[in-house]
């Protein structure tokens, strides 16, 4: 006998009912940092967005978003998108567009 039938028995009058547990759209609290970078990466620049507090599926999708966009490499990893090249000012624009706040770090 599981639980299900143990309630049943003591509680023979109540009648289940299937309910839907309500969906919390995510809202980013700070802004995402743009910045350029050239160090550890062999003189490579990569454009770094920093500070997602989210799920890592959409994470991915900003990421696959941005790559697709802008038609540039990239990859996302413990909340830090890596974009290959210096596209701050573009990208800025593409997480505006999104709905997401941003703040450009470096010169």
């Amino acid at each position: 006998m599981d639980l299900r039938d143990q309630l049943k028995n003591i509680f023979p009058e109540h009648e289940e009912q299937d309910f839907e547990i309500p969906v919390e759209k995510f809202v980013q609290q700070e802004p995402l940092t743009c910045k350029f970078e050239k160090k550890g990466r062999h003189g490579k620049p990569v454009t770094l967005i920093e500070g997602f507090e989210g799920p890592d599926a959409e994470l991915k999708k900003i990421s696959k978003k941005i790559k697709t966009t802008l038609g540039i490499g990239g990859s996302e990893k413990d909340g830090i998108i890596v974009i290959q090249g210096d596209n701050r000012d573009k990208i800025m624009t593409i997480l505006k567009e999104m709905g997401y706040k941003t703040k450009r770090v470096g010169g």
